[in-house]
């Protein structure tokens, strides 16, 4: 199986580079596991302490859970993935099923930063945007998409998506074989990133 990570700060067209990969790409070869579902679930937190929660702090995510479950895939077993909610801060009762594929991507803002993880890697890939770029994405998306009103998300970029930003996802980028600046719109790196994974699946299909 090639496990491709591709990590970057928050609002850095991660998302957009995975999609426009899976564009060049036959269809049912490639499994995606974001990182985003495998928050730790905050049921029985009042709103309040939800309000705090820092979610680009590597110990919000649940790594051992997301390793066994790649480590699962890797041999040929289908797994459950979680179902996350910002608007709860809280997992769903019900799972997504994931069944192996010949090429795995692990989507994430940390998922450079967890050597066990790290490790699973066959191409870690760091998507890299400007600070003010990334901050007008999350304005945006927050804002639409996740029921916040800019001030809160203003103010929840200066205390928690900035530093931690600076302190781990920042950091990451030295581990990247592959650094892609200007997101989706990078069509050389999508195209290069695509190739790879074409020559993975011919050479599966010649085994």
């Amino acid at each position: 199986m090639l496990i491709i990570g591709i990590a970057g700060g928050t609002g850095s067209g991660k998302s957009t580079v995975v999609k426009k990969i899976l564009e060049l790409l036959p269809e049912d070869e490639v499994a995606i596991i974001p990182q985003d579902s495998y928050y730790r679930d905050n049921k029985g937190l009042s709103a309040e302490v939800k309000k705090e929660l820092n979610f680009d702090h590597p110990d919000s995510i649940e790594w051992d859970l997301l390793v066994k479950q790649i480590m699962d895939l890797k041999e040929d077993k289908a797994v459950q993935q979680p179902i996350y909610s910002y608007i709860t801060c809280e997992r769903d009762e019900q799972t997504v099923p994931v069944t192996p594929k010949n090429v795995l991507i692990v989507e994430g803002i940390m998922v450079l930063t967890y050597p066990p993880l790290r490790d699973l890697m066959t191409v870690k890939v760091f998507v890299d945007a400007e600070a003010d770029d990334r901050l007008s994405r999350v304005l945006m998306r927050d804002t639409v998409e996740r029921g916040r009103d800019a001030f809160t998300v203003l103010d929840r970029y200066q205390k928690t998506v900035k530093p931690m930003h600076l302190q781990f996802i920042e950091p990451s980028k030295r581990y990247a074989d592959l650094i892609v600046p200007q997101g989706g719109n990078n069509r050389v790196a999508i195209e290069m990133l695509a190739s790879i994974i074409h020559r993975h699946l011919e050479q599966k299909a010649v085994r």
